[in-house]
């Protein structure tokens, strides 16, 4: 659970920092559009990072296969979601657009296992 909260963190920690490029570096370099979809991008990596960071503390609490699900979803939505945006964003390669639905169903995965986590009986079962 350490290891996935620090991951959290990380990618809390670059998602400010793209949000921050998203405002201030990219304006100059594609349309109001593309910046816009950057930044979707760095709030649901922000979000769903820090949503790790508080899952890994709640490990000694709840369920941890359920919570380990939700952190390897919430990463995966992460990295399709978001970086199919930023890529977008960057490129303007409309295709790219297409994958970032996964990405949001990784996403919705990893809340599904949170509620599991909740419902879940301690921590009676095995981390996955």
């Amino acid at each position: 659970m350490r290891r996935f909260g620090a991951l959290g963190a990380i990618l809390a920690f670059l998602g400010v920092a793209a949000g921050a490029f998203g405002a201030h570096g990219l304006k100059a370099m594609v349309t109001p559009d593309m910046v816009a979809v950057f930044q979707t991008g760095a709030h649901y990596q922000q979000l769903h990072s820090v949503a790790m960071v508080a899952l890994a503390a709640m490990g000694s609490k709840l369920a941890v296969a359920h919570l380990v699900r939700a952190q390897l979803a919430f990463l995966i939505g992460i990295l399709i979601f978001s970086g199919s945006l930023y890529a977008l964003a960057l490129s303007n390669i409309k295709v790219l657009g297409a994958i970032t639905p996964i990405g949001g169903v990784a996403f919705l995965c990893g809340w599904l296992f949170v509620v599991a986590a909740f419902l879940a009986d301690g921590k009676s079962e095995s981390a996955a």
